[in-house]
């Protein structure tokens, strides 16, 4: 984003090299107005070290992205414009969808795909998120792709298999020499909005699993600089303990990420 002053870019950590991503998934909330006085008073309370700490995306929903897209470009604000989801296809007969192709032209950076209510409310399956993300790799963004058990697959010991599952398909869609680019989201189903998060320690195995996956085609280059982040009921007390986390790099916010204030809390804590 070329209104992104120098002074405000994220700072790769010293430990992996890797940037750091927080990612704010606002699902189904905010119109587009709501949409602009939330950013603005985000923007006001968060500070410079926020920014050289970790790329800050924004995920409204499509409505909102022309308006959000316009307010970050006037007001040189150092956000990276995201999407919740996208078509596979690039155009055609498909009443209601929006193409990768439309989102790259707004200006978006990451689109998510993949996430476990899509899975669930509208059963995307392996091979439809997969042909999303390459999708999303052909227009010149990047996809963060959410992988994640279910409770009863956690209790039959199986969240191994089921993020590799889940995970392959997407590695296999996508050139190899585009694998480093990749953002991998755990976001274990049984976590989402129970208020009941994972321990950082599920989260740093799930990390190495999906490192484990992409090295089989990427090679250990690709493994190194894929960025993992953790998602499900994340909020200001425990972000920074997942932070900490070996082989996290970021979060996937939702709830939380809503109020601005709080957000910001978030952001400052992690």
């Amino acid at each position: 984003m070329n209104w992104r002053s120098d002074a405000l870019l994220p700072v790769p950590s010293s430990a992996t090299g890797r940037t750091r991503l927080l990612s704010a998934n606002w699902k189904m909330n905010h119109n587009h107005l709501e949409a602009i006085a939330t950013v603005e008073r985000l923007y006001r309370v968060l500070r410079p070290e926020q920014f050289r700490y970790a790329e800050l995306s924004i995920h409204p929903p499509f409505v909102d992205l022309r308006s959000l897209q316009l307010l970050f470009e006037s007001d040189r604000m150092p956000f990276v414009l995201g999407a919740q989801n996208c078509h596979q296809e690039e155009g055609g007969a498909f009443t209601g969808e929006v193409s990768a192709p439309m989102l790259a032209k707004l200006g978006v950076g990451y689109v998510i795909v993949g996430h476990s209510e899509r899975r669930r409310l509208y059963g995307e399956s392996v091979e439809l998120v997969a042909a999303k993300a390459a999708a999303v790799v052909r227009s010149g963004m990047t996809p963060i792709v959410c992988v994640g058990e279910t409770l009863q697959e956690r209790e039959s010991d199986a969240t191994a298999a089921v993020i590799v599952a889940q995970l392959e398909a997407v590695v296999a869609s996508i050139p190899a020499d585009s694998l480093s680019k990749l953002v991998v989201a755990y976001e274990p189903v049984w976590a989402i909005g129970s208020g009941q998060p994972a321990s950082p320690e599920d989260a740093a195995k799930a990390a190495s699993i999906i490192r484990e996956t992409v090295v089989i085609r990427g090679g250990d280059r690709a493994a190194n600089q894929v960025r993992v982040q953790y998602g499900g009921s994340v909020n200001a007390m425990n972000a920074s303990a997942f932070m900490a986390a070996p082989g996290i790099d970021g979060l996937l916010v939702g709830t939380a990420s809503l109020d601005p204030e709080g957000y910001a809390q978030l952001i400052k804590d992690a």
